[in-house]
């Protein structure tokens, strides 16, 4: 039971059936669903940490600015998680790319394409991970193959957030949880 409430401490309870000797039915989602939840408070927070000021932020010119990224993240978020799931694109998906609307608005915009994959992933199963998905380009791969790169991508992104609040003095969130 201690090891239980250690493993819940540190955000890992779905490791727990895991200990106790138990099978986790959809491993691959449940995983994702799991990474999705850390994926989204962690890049929600960095969104707010940033500065208005600096959302124009880039480190070197070649390098996309703290507001572009942000605007990625949801896009990315938006073409994943309804290519993934069979879902349409949704309306809040168009001109997401677009203009240099205030941090108020990209945070609601990404928060809201964080909704938008955690209803797609609510109830997805391992059942058809191995069926085909277009992604990029005009060759298939595996839709567990693209949850993957959908992780993956999360992953990134955060690390790329975490990396420019670091340059600007700000310490990102998951090293705040330390302190």
């Amino acid at each position: 039971m201690k090891f239980r409430i250690l493993l819940a401490g540190l955000g890992l309870a779905w490791l727990a059936p895991f200990a106790l000797g138990q099978t986790i039915p959809n491993p691959i989602t449940s995983a994702v669903r799991m990474v999705l939840h850390n994926s989204a408070q962690h890049m929600i927070a960095s969104a707010k940490l940033m500065p208005a000021g600096k959302y124009g932020y880039k480190p070197t010119p070649p390098q996309m600015t703290f507001r572009h990224l942000i605007k990625h993240a949801t896009m990315a978020n938006y073409f994943f998680c309804s290519r993934l799931t069979g879902a349409a694109m949704p309306k809040a998906a168009h001109g997401v790319m677009a203009g240099r609307p205030a941090k108020a608005v990209l945070i609601q915009r990404l928060r809201a394409s964080y909704a938008y994959c955690q209803a797609r992933f609510a109830h997805a199963t391992d059942q058809g991970l191995g069926n085909p998905v277009h992604l990029f380009g005009p060759h298939p791969m595996s839709r567990g193959a693209g949850m993957i790169i959908m992780t993956n991508d999360w992953t990134d992104h955060y690390a790329i957030a975490a990396y420019y609040l670091r340059l600007n003095g700000i310490l990102p969130p998951t090293a705040r949880r330390h302190h």
